[in-house]
């Protein structure tokens, strides 16, 4: 299917859609408005006295003739392209095609086994559920309904539930943050086309398929994992809640059941998988299981330990820590995008910034909330970590982000695959003892001196969990401090008042993506025969888009290696 992409098309922020109808009118000479479909909008505020809307927008070519094409394409701001439904039997034939080992088609034994309820997990169920497969899916957590309840327990002074908060339940670590869905990865296959379709399918709001930067907000987050669940079971898979994985039982690798020795690539393989251990209610449980999908999301530390025992492959890798810091949402946007009526009428300003310091450390804002709260996100006792969260309607009177520093496994004091973990979980002690159970939280000017905040500012916390005073030094290591000062004093310069001596900062923000990857072939297949790492926990994705696209790409490998029959018993 061919389409003409026009993009480029500037109108006023206080247009109306008729503005737009004519625009398009007018770029290809129609005597009639065509269909169209706008596929991006972003704000130029560059000049803040001209604030404007971007559009770009595709309309079908079948109705046109050759001379009038090649008349519009002359103008650079349009161009021919492909349009790309992505399409996942197609995919999976695509793919299989390619393959010349022998290595697909293979009977499954008994259905695939899915760990976590995250983005990536459930992407990978229903494309699976769909094709026939009839997944199984193990969460941790609880359903979506009872973890909000559990969660706001925790936030108004109980006690904290380590296999159900905001790091786990259904819908993973995103279903408590802003659910922001733009993403730097690339897919030319029509991936992430397709997740931002199956957002909208299951609830989300039609204005995420084309908005620059799409958010869905906790709140419908919610709804959306909840009918996402509901259409896996509909389609023949299985959501099993409070239920843990605990050990994974192998036996020795039979190269002539499963792959030939150039699917495993440069592995040594050290066997296959034969079942699965798992705590339910609490009843430990085996599971026969020949394919595991391993979505177990950043914050598994437990898994990781059990994964690591069983010999899967696994790396130290890179991540940032650092803190979270609030100001009042309305300067952030004054300072954006300026005071005129015109600005007024535009959603809540967001910001992305970064700085190197002269030591050669990246600081960068991260997981920006604009209107949005700052949680309490820790998942271990004994320990505190925060994360950003927002609503759809984005009208919290504060705004936050992240401040992070990078980190690789130069810095860990251990060694080993398992380094980072250690040293999240160390200041995240350190966090803990610091605000005395609480979340511990200081004003920028106290946090540049070194010393313990006794008053707040002008600026009021909104917090989701208790707080309290502290000096957010002890709780991370002095080089992320001096970066963290360093960066918010340079961000100054992009945002007057950023460096306010009352912006609020609190802590820590330690769970940016995971300090882990387990090492998985072209095929998906870690040195462990019939299982699939997948998603940010094992190290392949970075937000919940990403999460979701390689979830669909693991679904894709499964249904290349495994048709959908299993034999009878």
């Amino acid at each position: 299917m061919k389409l003409l992409r026009m993009n480029q098309i500037k109108l006023s922020v206080l247009h109306k859609k008729e503005d737009l109808d004519q625009a398009v009118q007018k770029i290809l000479h129609c005597k009639t408005i065509p269909e169209y479909t706008v596929v991006k909008q972003s704000i130029d505020a560059r000049d803040k006295s001209n604030l404007r809307y971007i559009y770009s927008v595709e309309v079908s070519v079948d109705d046109m003739k050759s001379s009038q094409i090649n008349r519009l394409i002359n103008n650079k701001n349009i161009m021919l392209i492909d349009g790309k439904i992505y399409d996942f039997p197609s995919m999976v034939s695509s793919i299989s095609s390619l393959k010349t080992d022998g290595t697909s088609g293979k009977r499954l034994q008994h259905p695939p086994i899915i760990v976590g309820t995250g983005p990536a997990g459930l992407f990978c169920g229903l494309q699976l559920a769909k094709a026939g497969y009839e997944p199984i899916l193990i969460e941790r957590g609880l359903p979506v309904e009872e973890r909000v309840k559990t969660i706001e327990d925790y936030w108004n002074g109980g006690s904290l539930n380590p296999e159900c908060n905001v790091q786990f339940g259904e819908g993973g670590a995103g279903t408590f943050s802003d659910g922001k869905l733009n993403t730097m990865i690339k897919d030319k296959c029509g991936r992430i086309d397709e997740v931002l379709r199956t957002f909208v399918e299951f609830g989300a709001p039609s204005d995420i398929l084309y908005v620059n930067k799409p958010h869905i907000g906790t709140d419908v987050l919610q709804t959306v994992v909840r009918n996402m669940r509901d259409a896996i079971i509909e389609q023949g898979g299985q959501v099993l809640f409070d239920t843990c994985l605990t050990d994974i039982v192998t036996k020795p690798f039979c190269q002539k059941d499963l792959y030939s020795s150039n699917s495993q690539g440069n592995f040594s393989v050290s066997g296959q998988i034969q079942s699965i251990i798992v705590k339910s209610q609490g009843r430990q449980q085996e599971i026969p299981c020949d394919c595991l999908i391993l979505a177990i999301g950043h914050s598994a530390r437990d898994t990781f330990y059990q994964l690591m025992d069983k010999g899967l492959y696994m790396t130290p890798k890179a991540f940032a820590v650092g803190l979270r810091i609030e100001h009042d949402a309305r300067m952030i946007h004054v300072s954006q995008y300026g005071t005129s009526k015109e600005a007024q009428s535009l959603p809540m300003a967001d910001y992305k910034l970064t700085h190197q310091t002269p030591e050669g450390r990246a600081v960068y804002s991260f997981c920006m909330c604009p209107g949005g709260h700052i949680v309490d996100a820790s998942s271990e006792p004994g320990q505190i970590a925060v994360n950003g969260m927002s609503y759809r309607s984005r009208d919290a009177r504060n705004s936050n982000s992240a401040i992070v520093v990078n980190v690789t496994p130069e810095d860990f004091e251990g060694t080993g695959p398992l380094a980072g973990i250690e040293f999240q979980r160390k200041w995240e002690r350190a966090a803990y003892e610091a605000g005395g159970g609480k979340v511990p939280l200081q004003l920028f000017g106290d946090y540049k001196m070194h010393r313990k905040t006794t008053a707040l500012g002008k600026i009021q916390p909104d917090i989701k969990g208790q707080y309290a005073f502290a000096d957010l030094n002890d709780c991370l290591p002095n080089f992320v401090n001096d970066a963290i000062i360093n960066g918010i004093m340079s961000f100054e310069q992009r945002i007057a008042g950023f460096a306010s001596e009352d912006a609020i900062l609190c802590g820590i923000e330690s769970r940016t993506s995971s300090p882990v990857r387990i090492q998985r072939n072209s095929d998906f297949v870690s040195n462990i025969a019939g299982i699939y790492p997948c998603g940010e926990g094992a190290g392949y994705a970075g937000g919940i888009t990403s999460a979701a696209v390689d979830g669909m790409k693991v679904a894709e490998a499964v249904a290349c290696q495994y048709d959908t029959r299993r034999s009878q018993l």
